[in-house]
């Protein structure tokens, strides 16, 4: 069976190292969006036991409402109640305690805080792509960037089932530790003629003072690789993004995410060393701009009020 960018690289010996598949779902109504995590965290030590977010399995759910503050949720589970797939093995299947992720589909259902969250989605896409691969260090990985979700969510009672429900991407990242600066975004363009176009783009600090920069642009049926950033503007408190980058061939991208407003969500992620707590910023309701020029061809310009998310860690 061909890989998926989904497979398992954790062993259940690694003391330090964590492993998450993700989902982020704009919704079709322009209702708002979700974004879920399904976490795996320091199995060889039994995650951070002495932490109240220390389970060695999570799951995550997140709801940000177009007109409202976001809602955030987090169930944790022991390892005794994980299935997962073996190692680097296809099909991927991650499960617990009624929570589960396939390569094209995810279900959960939480009761948390007097809240009840349940979700069954199936996902189909036509573009993936590895953003980041640096062995054991961890890498960065979307087996589905112009994601369509077709399914329900429920919220306390109220459902919304879509065929498709919505849009966005399915991201598996891993890492022996969380880099202590990263900015990273995915957007969501729809096309005059009914496709999708994507930009995903991450920046992270590596050891020796480097910085790796990649943006990743699906359009018109072809994947686009930029490089070597000129930031224009980045700033974690409004959790706002603008930068350029060339490509090959001439090619040029311009892009602003703009992650303002009453959507952005600030949550204390742990350490794998399990020593506290950083901040992550994110807002899954951002709107982006990109401007694609090329040599000899029309400008190229792509929007998305609300498609897309911004993340934020840390400064340079």
């Amino acid at each position: 069976m061909p890989k998926t960018l989904n497979e398992v690289y954790s062993a259940r010996s690694m003391k330090r190292r964590y492993e998450v598949w993700f989902l982020r779902l704009g919704l079709a109504d322009g209702s708002g969006a979700w974004w879920f995590r399904y976490l795996l965290m320091n199995p060889g030590r039994n995650g951070c036991n002495a932490h109240p977010q220390g389970m060695p399995v999570q799951v995550w759910a997140t709801w940000f409402p177009r007109d409202g503050d976001a809602q955030h949720w987090i169930q944790g589970f022991p390892l005794q109640e994980l299935t997962l797939s073996a190692r680097q093995q296809s099909p991927f299947t991650f499960s617990a305690g009624g929570n589960s992720i396939a390569d094209q589909s995810c279900r959960g259902q939480m009761s948390v805080e007097g809240h009840e969250i349940r979700w069954d989605l199936r996902c189909d896409s036509r573009f993936r792509a590895t953003l980041s691969n640096k062995s054991w260090i961890g890498f960065s990985r979307t087996p589905h960037s112009d994601a369509q979700f077709s399914g329900e969510i429920t919220l306390d009672g109220r459902t919304l089932r879509g065929e498709p429900l919505g849009v966005g991407v399915q991201g598996h990242n891993c890492g022996f530790r969380h880099r202590n600066f990263w900015t990273w975004t995915h957007a969501v363009f729809a096309n005059p003629d009914g496709s999708l176009s994507t930009l995903e783009a991450l920046v992270y600090e590596m050891p020796m003072g480097l910085v790796f920069r990649k943006a990743l642009l699906w359009h018109d049926g072809e994947g686009l690789q930029f490089k070597d950033f000129r930031e224009e503007f980045r700033d974690r408190g409004s959790l706002e993004w603008r930068f350029r980058a060339p490509g090959k061939n001439g090619a040029q991208i311009k892009v602003a995410i703009d992650g303002t407003g009453r959507s952005i969500h600030r949550l204390p992620y742990l350490k794998t060393d399990c020593s506290g707590t950083f901040e992550v910023a994110n807002n899954s309701l951002a709107s982006a701009r990109v401007t694609l020029t090329r040599p000899g061809q029309p400008a190229v310009l792509l929007e998305s009020r609300g498609g897309a998310v911004l993340e934020m860690v840390g400064d340079l």
